[in-house]
């Protein structure tokens, strides 16, 4: 196992030669599951390790920022509207209620999100039991075990995707069941190998992750052995066993780490005491694994408070701490659930020509509450200076307007100009 097969599970390498190439491309048959990436033959030698198999099992901080994210998102409702108006009864509402009747609506997203950031793909399939129509059930599949029926002409990826695919495998067990296309939807972030897949966030920090995985080991190897000893007594004496067991008594008596303080030390002639230290290069593995840390937090776009990290040099407020939160809602959480909601359109909603449609609710979260009293407060004096009119506003907000919400009321403390005295200087007062 090498490092791309840990991050690109469906793809297979091989090497560039030509004569394997051909070989490859002989052999292929049009059932083939397998989707064909090059890579620099020394560059997938170098990534030899399988423990980075699933960075969320082997990394912490991977596994506390995907939770991080997931946990967060989930906390946004998703509501379906028709006309502006929300829908609280119907299939759809049910579909989205209640996905299947082991799956919650917040697990739905829960999942979705996990395997977004940990893949860069989530796939919902409509159930065993789906034949046409708006599905009855959603479920999430494992993106892993998902591979993709191949049927082209034999002239690469290009051709293969131009040709369609018509069918996907899902590997359960010994058994592969085929799904067809338009049995899914398939969540999928942009990638630049393969064009109908995801692809894993991680794989650009492939080193960092690499380096942390062996700094970790490192550390846990050092913890292991601590018998090493605090420092050594030297003598140019010969010792027999005994002799050299009394003077470590002795020595641990008087100055072991318990009773040490600010004693001093009385060495007898011919007996000197060494320290020991560590070693530079295991302090630099603390530095480095802090390196990596922030790293993977600003891959996940996730800011450090968020993730209640604080640098002792710097200690936040509670006003950085709040703007934190606010930022991780509109920098990164908000752009994918829009993200998700623009995919949900083009491959729910119009693949089935609905009417209604989809959208997160944020108007509850607490992070976001200073935000829209901004807006709030906006809202309100362009309302007053007649710029907006009550219904302008809610229908920003995507709520129903009102019967009398286009009309501007003047505020009491406004005089019209017209009612204004002359003063005697071609203007009014």
């Amino acid at each position: 196992m090498n490092f791309f097969s840990n991050f690109l599970p469906n793809i297979q390498r091989h090497k560039t030669s030509r004569k394997k190439q051909s070989s490859e491309n002989n052999t292929k048959s049009i059932n083939s599951f397998d989707n064909y990436l090059e890579f620099d033959e020394n560059i997938t030698n170098f990534y030899i390790d399988p423990a980075k198999s699933d960075n969320y099992l082997y990394n912490a901080w991977v596994n506390i920022a995907v939770n991080i994210l997931i946990r967060n998102l989930a906390r946004a409702d998703f509501i379906i509207e028709r006309d502006g108006a929300e829908l609280k009864i119907g299939p759809l509402y049910e579909l989205f209620h209640r996905p299947n009747k082991n799956l919650s609506r917040f697990d739905l997203w829960k999942e979705t999100a996990a395997w977004w950031h940990l893949e860069g793909e989530a796939i919902w399939w409509f159930g065993p039991d789906y034949s046409g129509g708006i599905p009855k059930e959603l479920y999430v599949l494992n993106p892993r075990r998902l591979q993709a029926e191949i049927t082209g002409s034999g002239g690469g990826v290009y051709d293969d995707f131009m040709n369609g695919r018509r069918r996907w495998f899902y590997q359960c067990g010994a058994e592969q069941i085929p799904i067809f296309s338009d049995e899914i939807i398939h969540f999928r972030d942009w990638n630049p190998w393969n064009s109908t897949r995801g692809v894993n966030p991680l794989i650009s920090l492939g080193l960092e992750l690499e380096q942390d995985y062996f700094a970790n080991k490192a550390n846990s190897t050092l913890l292991k052995n601590n018998a090493i000893p605090q420092g050594l007594l030297k003598t140019d004496q010969s010792l027999r066993p005994e002799e050299a067991d009394a003077l470590e008594r002795r020595w641990e008596s008087k100055y072991g780490q318990v009773k040490a303080g600010r004693k001093i030390a009385v060495l007898g002639k011919g007996t000197s005491f060494e320290a020991l230290s560590f070693n530079p290069d295991v302090v630099k593995l603390f530095e480095l694994k802090r390196w990596n840390l922030y790293t993977i937090l600003a891959k996940y776009g996730i800011p450090p408070r968020v993730a209640n990290i604080s640098d002792k040099s710097t200690a936040l407020s509670g006003k950085d701490t709040k703007e934190q939160h606010s930022a991780f809602w509109q920098y990164t959480l908000i752009p994918t659930l829009r993200q998700f909601e623009q995919i949900l359109e083009s491959q729910f909603f119009m693949r089935f020509n609905l009417k209604e449609t989809g959208r997160f609710d944020l108007w509850d979260i607490p992070e976001l509450q200073e935000n829209e009293d901004s807006q709030s407060k906006r809202d309100i004096a362009e309302i007053n200076a007649g710029i907006k009119t009550i219904n302008d506003v809610l229908q920003e907000r995507g709520k129903e307007p009102k019967p009398w919400g286009d009309v501007w009321h003047k505020p009491k403390n406004l005089v019209s100009y017209m009612d204004c005295e002359p003063d005697g200087k071609g203007g009014k007062q």
